[in-house]
């Protein structure tokens, strides 16, 4: 049993990218700060930003990017990782207690001949035997360093669908356009792409001004406690807390509205919190022949139904993650998108005093894209069912495990009182006893011999909202803005008259939630079209990447690093 998935849920808000592209009309962005409405400040926005101080340095190394020695063998590089069979499992004991974390000594080694420069330059520690942290240090002191952060581990590949692959799982193999095999978007691309642009760097002779450290798990797809985890405490012994000046893990990338020339970013800047929660009722059992009016299993399904028909309801908070991104939506749709008052609705929403517009405007957006409304609240799924083990017995228990995403303004607290305000009224009209989250709780019977509800943590897993990036007035998110416009603004591959980048919130959880600690300024962001990865996308067959996109992520990169060691 896997006990939370933290990848972000890629499928449902890569298709939220494609119709944010929609939305986007063709003005081009321009000016600092300013959006294509000069007396908007619904979506603030920032010109390209290119290195300056680096200017000469970035024009080489992009001449040389786009140089098909250089591609074919950036193409190599990933393929060859990706050859390489990185499974994580949900019951991989402790590193040390299981073989199946060998194959990461495999890929360590196989990252030290591929990259010898950096591992001759670099500063390299292993962290839990296989988690990677590579530091380059800069010649400024006073500056907090950069951290990029990525994982070595995939999915398992399912082989009883080897058949339906194009190319085999994990043949790392280059067909002219695209990188095939299981890692080759997830997080392969990000890991390989970053080395190759401290590799392309050191060739150049660059030295950086600030440090740029680089730190690679490799349990993100299970658990993330054997290497984010104690990659996190290394990291905070080692430099200290918010050390950091921003780090940026993988997430969302961007998506392309071919037709009106635009595209649409959306870096992550916090993350959903979770909680599985487990319930269990247990009866006496007997024979099936006499039964009593409800079964243990029936019992469960009334509280199902019951929960189900009592969701969380959705609340736009000005200070939330949701409400930035639902005011560039607003502001960038096209003509006839929304209604006309939705604009000065918006504006009148952001005052603190006007309860009747926010409330307002969040019915008319939840109305106009239901997607609003899931990014809003707390869901809840009903995802596993066990209960009964012969047909002529009564169940003696019944279970259910309810996965909860929790919305920012809510948490894990706030998850199970709500479940208790429900449990409880069902188990007084069933006369059931209660244990909910280790609590014992009599509702106004005699402890009850016909039953018990037991309420817990399925797996341990409760992980509270994660805090919230600011982006007004912070100047790393304008730097990281300016690096992804000026990123996609040059590149050969798109006629884009604009870029609008707009703050994300993640369904699912990455490895930043172990980094809380390091710094306030965590981004969750691939430098990745809606286009880029649509052969099938990730967690199932046929995983691949455009190689072009490779190239891109690549460029990003270097201009990211440039771009942030040029800021104070």
């Amino acid at each position: 049993m896997k006990p939370i998935s933290y990848r972000p849920a890629f499928s449902l808000f890569c298709a939220s990218l494609v119709l944010l592209s929609l939305w986007i009309n063709s003005e081009k962005i321009l000016g600092l700060r300013i959006t294509s409405d000069p007396d908007s400040t619904l979506c603030p926005q920032v010109e390209p930003l290119f290195p300056t101080a680096h200017a000469e340095l970035s024009k080489r190394l992009d001449t040389m990017y786009f140089s098909e020695t250089f591609k074919s063998s950036s193409y190599q590089l990933l393929g060859a990782s990706v050859q390489i069979p990185t499974e994580s499992y949900d019951d991989l004991l402790p590193v040390g207690q299981d073989d199946r974390w060998d194959v990461f000594k495999t890929f360590n080694i196989y990252l030290e001949g591929a990259f010898p420069l950096i591992y001759s330059t670099l500063k390299v520690i292993t962290v839990n035997t296989y988690g990677l942290v590579l530091h380059w240090q800069g010649s400024d002191a006073t500056l907090k360093p950069l951290l990029l952060t990525a994982h070595q581990d995939v999915v398992p590949v399912d082989w009883s669908n080897e058949d339906k692959w194009v190319h085999p799982p994990y043949s790392g193999s280059y067909d002219g356009t695209w990188i095939w095999g299981r890692g080759s978007v997830d997080d392969k691309a990000d890991l390989i792409a970053q080395l190759i642009t401290v590799n392309s760097l050191l060739e150049a002779g660059f030295q950086p001004r600030r440090t740029v450290v680089l730190a690679f798990g490799f349990d993100e797809e299970a658990s993330g406690t054997e290497g984010a985890e104690k990659l996190a405490a290394f990291l905070e012994e080692r430099y200290g807390k918010n050390a950091f000046a921003m780090i940026l893990d993988e997430g969302e990338g961007y998506a392309e509205n071919v037709k009106e020339g635009t595209i649409f970013a959306l870096p992550g800047v916090s993350e959903k919190g979770y909680f599985d929660a487990s319930i269990e009722i247990l009866a006496p059992g007997g024979h099936s022949s006499i039964p009593p009016e409800h079964t243990s299993i029936g019992l469960l399904s009334l509280l199902i139904v019951s929960l189900e028909a009592n969701p969380h309801l959705p609340r736009l908070t000005r200070n939330g993650t949701a409400f930035a991104a639902a005011k560039c939506a607003v502001e960038h749709a096209p003509e006839g998108r929304f209604p006309h008052s939705m604009k000065d609705l918006a504006h009148r929403a952001m005052n603190a005093h006007d309860e009747i517009a926010l409330e307002k405007f969040s019915k008319a957006l939840f109305s106009s894209i239901p997607f609003f409304d899931v990014l809003s609240h707390t869901t809840q799924a009903v995802d596993l069912i066990t209960g009964g083990i012969k047909t002529n017995m009564l169940p003696q228990r019944a279970g259910a495990i309810v996965n909860h995403r929790i919305a920012e303004h809510s948490s894990t607290l706030e998850v199970k009182n709500h479940i208790k305000d429900l449990v409880l009224p069902f188990a007084t009209r069933y006369n059931l006893s209660v244990q909910a989250f280790g609590e014992d709780i009599h509702c106004g019977h005699k402890i009850s011999r016909l039953g018990k509800i037991v309420l817990s943590d399925a797996f341990y897993s409760a992980l509270e909202p994660s805090p919230i990036t600011p982006i007004a007035e912070n100047h790393l998110y304008d730097v990281l803005s300016g690096t992804i416009k000026s990123t996609l603004q040059s590149s050969s591959r798109y006629e884009a008259d604009g870029v609008v980048v707009s703050p994300s919130l993640g369904l699912g959880n990455t490895d930043t939630r172990f980094y809380w600690n390091l710094t306030e300024n965590i981004f969750r962001y691939s430098h990745r079209g809606d286009r880029d990865d649509v052969y099938n996308g990730m967690h199932t067959i046929n995983e691949a990447l455009r190689g072009d996109a490779f190239i891109e992520e690549i460029r990003f990169f270097t201009m990211l690093i440039l771009n942030v060691d040029e800021s104070h």
